[in-house]
This record gives structure tokens, sequence and C-alpha cells, in this order.
């Protein structure tokens, strides 16, 4: 579990291929790496991975392909830059909300534009997400938890102000970039209670 409050930024120092999925190495910067051990859970851009071996400068992990499939991890080149947050600890403060490190989908940043010292971006969201996003409610975009200010159709719009801009990777986004998305766990699990045995099943 996280908060969405990010700790670092990393860098994708190594990509590799490996029986049909990949393993990934992550420089972890400015990251306090003393109280992280093997098996512990790091967020990636959102992602939630497991250090498999650890290294004075970062770590290594192994990313699925269903992970590869649901976030933009797939998309990324030795070089990028990623969001981290080690997992939260039992006597952590809670900064944000309520994070799990599982991508529900992928948005697509459509316009950012400045207001006063802050960015507005506003990014589309799949169809099949959009009735979780509500106006003030939470979101994670790349691991960054966040409040929606708007929702549209088929998007919502953000107000990113400079200290987050400083300290994430939103300062590379530009217009038609990928970001990972994770709604709020609340709404998830209220549609499951109200929905019940409504919802497909998968195991039959």
């Amino acid at each position: 579990m996280f908060t969405g409050i990010i700790e670092a930024v990393g860098v994708i120092g190594s990509i590799e291929p490996c029986k049909g999925d990949v393993r990934v190495f992550v420089q972890t910067g400015a990251m306090d790496l003393n109280d992280l051990g093997l098996g512990d859970s790091v967020a990636v851009n959102g992602v939630c991975l497991t250090v498999a071996n650890l290294l004075e400068n970062g770590f290594w992990a192994d990313v699925s392909q269903e992970t590869l499939r649901r976030s933009s991890l797939a998309g990324l080149q030795q070089g990028a830059r990623v969001n981290l947050e080690k997992a939260l600890r039992a006597n952590s403060r809670l900064g944000g909300h309520m994070v799990s490190g599982h991508v529900d989908g992928l948005g697509r940043v459509v316009s950012l534009s400045r207001e006063a010292r802050s960015w507005l971006i506003r990014i589309q969201v799949p169809a099949e997400l959009s009735r979780y996003v509500a106006e003030k409610g939470s979101i994670t975009v790349d691991g960054v938890s966040l409040t929606v200010n708007a929702v549209g159709d088929a998007c919502f719009d953000l107000n990113i102000v400079p200290h987050t801009m400083q300290m994430t990777i939103m300062s590379d986004y530009r217009v038609g970039h990928r970001v990972n998305l994770e709604v709020d766990l609340i709404a998830r699990y209220l549609e499951r209670l109200l929905t019940g045995d409504k919802q497909k099943v998968c195991c039959e």
C-alpha cells in the first residue's frame, strides 16, 4: 500500500527481456535505501514492483506481461525518469490517499496550460474508468495522489502546484503523453458491494 506522495525521481537504468517478460533496473536517485530490502515493494510511476535484487544505487525488479499490458512501463526506454515511492509503513503519515499500486488503465495528456504559478492538465480517461472519477475526488496519476478539479465525459482536469511539478516527472509531460491511472479504492469496492453477483465472472 502507498500514499501517492512521491519520495524521489529515479531513472530506468536498464530493461532486459527475460523469458517472455522483462527485468528492469531502477536507479533510485535521492531515495533512501537504508530501510529497503529484498521482497519489499516500490511504486514506479504508480506500479507496485517487488525488489528482486538490491544494489547501492537502485534495484532490479521483474515486470510481468500483465503489468506490461496494463501500464506505461512497456513503453519506457532506458534513461526515462520515473516517480518512486516506497510502501507505506504502519507508523507513517498518510499524506495523500490510499493507493494500491495496481494500475487500472492508461490515460493520455490532452492539454497543458498555465494559471498563475500552477499548471492545468487535462487527461483523457478510458471510458470504462470514467465512472470512478469524481469532481474533488482522489485519483492517482503515475503514482501521484491528486485531487480532480473537474470532470467531463471522457476527461478530467488537474491543478498541479509548483512543488508537485518540481518533485515529480509531471514537468516532462507533453500533449499525447501516456500516464498510469489508479482510481479511488473506495469507489471500486463500493461498486463491488452494490453490484455483487452481477459482475462478470471470469473463473467459471
